[in-house]
């Protein structure tokens, strides 16, 4: 195999490796009930005239399966942690208690569970035509090095390897689909 289909292959594992990750994350921001410092990773406040992720304005804490506390490190925050939370418009309504904003997660309800499942669904899709687009790309510079004379042979081997790397990656994805639409709809 040449250089140039060795590093095509690499990149396109790279990118794939990217949707991956980047579906994970968007997982993280689909509550399932439990309360998660992650479920805010989305908030950002206003600090100085500057939007600053959340975390790095308090300190986030769980105290159980259903509160999250925020302590600010600036007490003037207060006002401004609470605004970010009900602007970031997450279902949640946080209450300040003077040192702390305290914020109890409702438990979720069948209809907001199914809507999660359907948003984790859709989550899940983005990540696939991504994983599409990555093997697209791979196969286009493969036709490249063929036209400029690498063997036909050799160019049929790396898309067949492309291929295997798309099925090996939706089939990832797929599994990921099924283990976070079963915490969703587990009450």
């Amino acid at each position: 195999m040449t250089e140039e289909i060795e590093f095509i292959l690499d990149s396109t594992k790279e990118s794939m490796e990217g949707s991956i990750a980047h579906l994970g994350k968007s997982f993280l921001n689909i509550r399932a009930g439990k309360a998660s410092p992650a479920m805010l990773g989305s908030v950002f406040v206003d600090y100085y005239g500057s939007a600053t992720p959340l975390s790095q304005v308090s300190k986030i804490s769980v105290p159980d399966a259903r509160t999250i506390t925020l302590q600010p490190f600036e007490k003037n925050m207060l006002q401004a942690i609470e605004k970010a939370i009900m602007i970031a418009n997450l279902g949640f309504n946080p209450m300040n208690n003077g040192d702390v904003v305290i914020i109890s997660v409702p438990p979720l309800t069948e209809e907001r569970r199914r809507e999660l499942a359907k948003q984790a669904k859709s989550e899940a899709e983005d990540a696939k035509i991504g994983i599409r687009n990555a093997r697209k790309d791979a196969n286009t510079e493969i036709k490249k090095l063929e036209k400029d004379g690498t063997s036909e042979d050799v160019c049929k081997s790396a898309e067949d390897d492309v291929q295997n790397l798309t099925n090996a990656y939706i089939k990832k994805i797929d599994e990921l689909l099924v283990e976070k639409e079963a915490e969703i709809m587990k009450v």
